[in-house]
């Protein structure tokens, strides 16, 4: 929860006025509070027993957001070995886990199989036979799901969408029934699933609907085959508003699963990451000048894209506000906010209009809790930054600040380079 207390802007009860104090600039702040309400939201409008939440890691890894989410009773949509890794230790039970991914390893799927995770979401007839291969080899049973792409357009960009037949993700599902029959008489493979992930940021039912459609259909083609199916993973994709975007009403977008499923009597996985994580997290960052050039005016701040990348990336817009309120202000600049990378597509947020701001004034670019830190890098030589949870009146530092001489002296010099 975010707000104003005696004109300063608080995370929950914690003054964000003291973090910067303590810690600098700049830094990822998180709200307990606003991940727990995201996920009961979520769980409550589903009202099902037999559906399973699977927190997808790839929005934000941070153990301590893990952890939130596994005291909850969540489950984990992961898409590598170092994120299957992060659920085991944030202590989320193996068999509430998804592996999902078009290029898993053959390192991958056996940690998988041997850690007894609840499915592998296969995306092609050539990961198929080598999950058959590896798990007979080694006298184990795979369960597994098929990956179906339904060629249905979905997303706030198309770097995000998912679901369409040039994506690279998934099995065409006029191919899935021929594969479904050739995996049923696989060595080493145990039929589970099937699952369908349409894209990311989707903020209206039509592409939902068309997809659940095409699930069905394909269920029962496969039924007639005596193939059956216990689970149905829907994927993510539930969108937020992140400045003036009108999102899908969740208890509506429950309702669609149960009108579609709920008379099937089998387990729905849902893998949300951006709706449970985004509206948590804000970016504290400080004004280090202002630049006027002709009718554009800057603020330069001391955050970057290497900090926070998804304005440059996939022409995301964000919101941002002041950490002191001057509510009696009228919004009349209007700025670029900008980061000090040699890169023009080093942006946060175009035209933003504001009250007049000055340099040393700090400010906070919202709704960043998801693809935010887990999308950084230490281009141009810059440190990874501070992480921060709030608990009511607590907080907690989960990623401290990267030291700049650790980071280099990860580089080896070549032997002849050694004197």
């Amino acid at each position: 929860m975010y707000s104003y207390k005696n004109k300063f802007l608080h995370c929950e009860s914690v003054n964000l006025k003291d973090l910067h104090k303590e810690f600098g600039s700049p830094f990822y702040c998180y709200s307990s509070n606003i991940l727990e309400e995201k996920y009961t939201e979520l769980k409550k409008a589903l009202k099902n027993d037999n559906s399973l939440i699977c927190f997808s890691l790839k929005s934000n890894s941070n153990q301590s957001i893990i952890k939130t989410f596994s005291l909850m009773g969540s489950g984990a949509d992961v898409v590598s070995i170092g994120e299957l890794k992060r659920a085991i230790k944030a202590g989320i039970p193996t068999d509430k886990v998804v592996f999902s991914g078009v290029g898993k390893t053959s390192e991958e799927i056996i940690f998988a199989i041997k850690n007894n995770i609840l499915m592998i979401n296969v995306e092609s007839i050539s990961e198929l036979n080598q999950i058959s291969s590896l798990a007979s080899s080694s006298n184990l049973i795979a369960p597994i799901a098929l990956r179906i792409n339904p060629d249905i357009k979905a997303g706030g960009n198309e770097k995000i969408s998912t679901g369409k037949k040039q994506d690279k993700f998934g099995i065409p599902v006029n191919e899935a029934i021929d594969i479904y029959t050739y995996a049923n008489n696989l060595d080493g493979i145990k039929v589970k699933g099937i699952d369908v992930h349409i894209g990311s940021q989707i903020n209206n039912l039509a592409p939902f609907e068309k997809t659940f459609d095409s699930i069905l259909n394909a269920i029962n083609i496969l039924d007639e085959k005596n193939i059956n199916i216990d689970i149905i993973d829907i994927g993510g994709g539930i969108g937020i508003n992140y400045k003036d975007e009108k999102p899908l009403n969740i208890n509506d977008y429950s309702k669609l699963i149960s009108n579609k499923f709920g008379s099937l009597n089998k387990k729905i996985i849902l893998e949300p990451g951006r709706y449970l994580t985004a509206e948590s997290g804000i970016l504290i960052t400080k004004i280090i000048y202002i630049k006027e050039n002709q009718s554009k005016k800057f603020l330069i701040v001391d955050a970057a894209m290497n900090d926070f990348i998804r304005p440059s990336l996939y022409g995301s817009i964000h919101n941002a506000i002041p950490l002191v309120e001057n509510a009696k202000s009228k919004a009349t600049e209007n700025y670029d906010i900008v980061g000090p990378i040699c890169e023009t597509g080093d942006f946060f947020i175009k035209d933003f209009l504001s009250p007049e701001l000055r340099e040393g004034d700090f400010i906070a670019i919202t709704n960043v809790g998801a693809y935010g830190s887990v999308l950084a890098s230490n281009y141009n030589s810059r440190p990874s930054i501070t992480e921060i949870i709030v608990r009511q009146d607590k907080y907690s530092v989960i990623r401290e600040k990267q030291n700049i001489d650790d980071f280099i002296n990860l580089d080896n010099l070549a032997t002849w380079q050694k004197s």
